[in-house]
């Protein structure tokens, strides 16, 4: 799990996150792939597509291996299980990415809304609330929604 979060990490600081210690590196990976698996569930209907795009992201964008992927997947899992809400999650990503990271991390939950081809009212609710959890602009947040639409 360890190297898990190496991994992760190292393709976070890449792409403007901050390097921390290992306690909050764990809490910020979880945090992201909660989001993750939130917005995939938010209909109660997760798809295989949005499944396979979730685990893409992980393995494409942060280099994590399929097994490191699946571990993460359950540990986050248990974390959603057990939380009353998404601020815990936001506060952790808040606390550690940049505005840049947390663009990033907006389009790839773009990305999750995306893969069928549709949005429908739950995840356009879900992607509000998590940009005002984040932060992030609702300018900044259609403007990350054309990048994905328009393949950018």
């Amino acid at each position: 799990m360890i190297d898990l979060f190496k991994r992760f990490f190292s393709s976070a600081a890449e792409n403007g996150g901050t390097p921390a210690g290992r306690d909050n590196d764990r809490d910020v990976i979880v945090a992201v792939c909660a989001l993750f698996l939130e917005m995939g569930r938010i209909d109660e209907t997760f798809t295989k597509q949005e499944m396979a795009k979730v685990l893409s992201i992980l393995t494409d964008k942060y280099g994590l291996s399929g097994e490191d992927a699946d571990a993460l997947l359950d540990e986050a899992d248990r974390e959603l299980k057990e939380s009353v809400d998404l601020w815990q999650f936001a506060k952790v990503i808040n606390d550690r990415y940049s505005i840049a990271r947390k663009e990033k991390l907006i389009e790839r939950l773009w990305q999750i809304v995306y893969v069928d081809g549709k949005m429908d009212q739950y995840e356009h609710y879900l992607m509000n609330k998590v940009s005002n959890l984040l932060d992030i602009s609702h300018k900044r947040l259609i403007d990350a929604k054309l990048k994905v639409l328009h393949g950018n």
